[in-house]
């Protein structure tokens, strides 16, 4: 009993110790400032150099060498070259690019910032630096090459760029939002080194003006993640005005008015010496607590290790009905406080109903993520091949880093996938946690890879996607995307590289990464153009909204693809005909629609397979008009692409049924008549049509 009263008085002084000397160190360490170079009297949210962690936001330490300061945010380095305490601004320039578009590193990063602490001041736009381009092949203003001893040649656009456009990496940088950068590399250069303004975001807490006037100093408290206010008598109170903002207060409870620790007022230096016998005072207590402290628990841990001795003796010696295990063997067979392991915790948890899987268990799922297990490479992660524990077999994709924009897909995926249940539509089997060192999505296996892979991939076999077939393709993928419409998302990213097939050839649409839940209380959301060159409406791209008609528009660039089996962009055609898009308005405009078909699929001898190839181009022509107004619904789409599926279903009946009759003769020849001359046939549906002006 003694013991115990003896643990609890020392403990008692030893925390109350702890607790107040810690407020007048870091009082004493936050009152210093940040100098380097041009940055100087640099304070909150700011650390670094003399100021201690507790004076800043952990993410916000600056460095000085050879009198430049430097901050690191998200993985990147960047030159502070200034800092406005009373805007909350701070002028930064990244620190790879300070010398030239060519860094020495390899490792090339975005430009990637905290949206929740950091955020880009307006008037600046993206500069795309893209590297490892083969030039040849692209068309490129001279004025805007580059060549890079270690990442080869390249370009740059004005722009956050979408995809690479056959180059190896891209870099976004923000500049100012002047299109004379634009001019020549050395102005670009010059751009990216003048930096660009962000403004902080800071939780002030007790850290207001009434502190600072008050005599305290700004520190951070990092449990509640907010700015808090330290006094030189170790103390602070919330003001009567706010109980956000603290001040300092004297021993009688009065408010410590900034003017009375000024260096100037009489009894200044006295007040210091106070301060300094009260610290040293304050230390010695410390000290003395601790060895006492240490001292006691000294004393009680040789007691508990002679108790267990001795109860370890009694369970050692073999009782009469035997068998029961020695202490030691206990303790390595049992952990009865923790019944289980983390990793089987998290593997039975959810997020947004998806199960969660652990790092480990999808790297032993993919072979350590084998190269040979690769199924596919987007711009955003690998898909490998992978075999769960349970028997499943798994597609794991890996996205590519793990900053802010890409948990913000990866969450955007698993809430967007886990709500929906579409024949049409990829099953989502789970993730990793967000807070995993790799993003990881797992997704049922779908065997047959994509359509892009049979129009003109390694799988590119005509035989085996016949017109049915791919009339099949376009009314599943129009019926996911009339669910998804129905359900207020947008895929944002449709494109034949993200439709799968089975081995039925059944449609599976992938890829939510870039998708948006729509509200639906407005008719567009604003947003910075996303999505695959050649598949993004041009409406959005240069208005910066976002509808549903956004993915009607791709929808009609992957129609022409089922038609013509050409790529959406293909650098090596003619200069106009790079884009599908306008390849295909250009020969419907011209009534050369023959130059755009693939002529494996029969347009030239089959009547019925004419007939409706022309009605598909069509609907491909209204989805692609500029103006997203005057484009058809997924719902009138999918209306339209039911209707011809039902017309092919019947031709096939009415093909076998009259096959052998004289019939079939009269229907040749009635073909190969209306064959001969399809100019009206085409004027027709053209000239009612909404041509766009060039």
């Amino acid at each position: 009993m003694k013991n115990n009263f003896l643990i609890f008085f020392f403990s008692s002084i030893f925390l109350l110790l702890l607790n107040i000397s810690p407020s007048f160190c870091v009082y004493k360490d936050c009152s210093a400032v940040f100098n380097c170079g041009k940055i100087v009297d640099v304070g909150f949210p700011f650390w670094g150099e003399d100021r201690p962690p507790s004076c800043g936001v952990p993410e916000l330490k600056l460095t000085c060498n050879n009198n430049v300061a430097r901050v690191d945010i998200m993985q990147v380095k960047y030159r502070v070259l200034q800092v406005d305490s009373r805007t909350k601004t701070l002028q930064i320039a990244r620190d790879d690019y300070y010398d030239g578009i060519c860094p020495e590193t390899r490792d090339l990063k975005n430009t990637s910032l905290d949206p929740n602490l950091l955020e880009i001041s307006n008037g600046y736009v993206n500069l795309t630096l893209l590297y490892g381009c083969d030039l040849s092949l692209l068309v490129v203003p001279a004025h805007l090459r580059f060549g890079c001893p270690i990442h080869g040649d390249g370009f740059v656009k004005l722009g956050e760029e979408m995809g690479l456009w056959g180059c190896k990496a891209s870099v976004i940088v923000p500049v100012r939002g002047d299109e004379g950068i634009l001019v020549r590399v050395l102005k670009m250069e010059e751009a990216i080194r003048e930096g660009f303004e962000v403004k902080w975001k800071v939780d002030a807490g007790g850290c207001g003006g009434d502190c600072v006037e008050s005599g305290g100093v700004c520190g951070y408290d990092l449990k509640l993640r907010r700015g808090i206010c330290f006094c030189e008598t170790g103390s602070s109170s919330s003001s009567s005005s706010s109980s956000s903002v603290e001040v300092c207060r004297r021993d009688d409870g009065a408010a410590v008015h900034h003017a009375s620790t000024s260096a100037a007022s009489p009894g200044g230096n006295g007040s210091k010496k106070t301060s300094l016998i009260i610290g040293l005072s304050i230390g010695a207590a410390t000290v003395l607590g601790l060895c006492l402290g240490c001292f006691v628990f000294y004393i009680t841990q040789r007691k508990q290790k002679q108790v267990l001795k001795l109860k370890s003796k009694d369970l050692s010696s073999p009782p009469s009905s035997g068998g029961i295990p020695t202490p030691s063997t206990f303790r390595s067979n049992s952990i009865p406080s923790y019944p289980y392991s983390r990793s089987s915790l998290e593997s039975r948890s959810s997020y947004f109903g998806a199960q969660v899987f652990t790092y480990a268990e999808l790297e032993e799922a993919t072979h350590n993520f084998d190269r040979s297990r690769e199924l596919g490479d987007g711009g955003y992660g690998t898909v490998y091949f992978g075999t769960l524990k349970d028997g499943r077999i798994v597609a794991v994709k890996r996205l590519y880093e793990n900053n802010y924009k890409r948990v913000e897909q990866f969450t955007n995926e698993v809430e967007i996938l886990s709500k929906l249940q579409h024949p049409n539509l990829v099953k989502l089997y789970g993730s990793t946690s967000r807070h995993s060192q790799e993003l990881l999505l797992v997704y049922e296996y779908i065997s047959n890879g994509t359509v892009a892979d049979h129009l003109h991939g390694k799988r590119a076999n005509s035989s085996l996607l016949s017109w049915s077939v791919r009339l099949k393709i376009a009314t599943e993928t129009a019926n996911a995307l009339a669910y998804l419409h129905c359900n207020d998302i947008i895929h944002r990213d449709v494109k034949t590289n993200n439709i799968l097939l089975d081995n039925n050839f059944k449609v599976k649409v992938a890829d939510f990464g870039l998708s948006r839940l729509f509200p639906l209380d407005v008719t567009h959301v604003s947003t910075a153009p996303q999505g695959t060159p050649g598949y993004v409406d041009p409406e959005y791209y240069q208005c910066y909204q976002l509808t549903d008609k956004s993915d009607v528009y791709s929808f009609g660039v992957v129609l022409v693809e089922l038609i013509s089996s050409l790529q959406a962009v293909d650098i090596n055609r003619n200069r106009n005909n790079i884009n599908l898009s306008n390849m295909a308005i250009d020969r419907i405009q011209n009534h050369a629609l023959s130059d755009l078909i693939d002529p494996d699929l029969g347009f030239e001898r089959d009547y019925a397979v004419r007939s409706m190839i022309k009605s598909v181009a069509e609907l491909a022509y209204r989805c692609l008009q500029q103006t997203r107004d005057v484009r058809p619904s997924m719902d009138e789409v999918l209306e339209i692409l039911k209707g011809l599926e039902n017309e092919e279903l019947a031709a096939r009946k009415a093909e076998v049924l009259d096959i052998g009759s004289d019939d079939v003769r009269l229907l040749r020849n009635t073909s190969s008549l209306l064959s001969s001359d399809s100019g009206p046939v085409t004027d027709k549906w053209v000239r009612n049509s909404i041509i766009p002006s060039s």
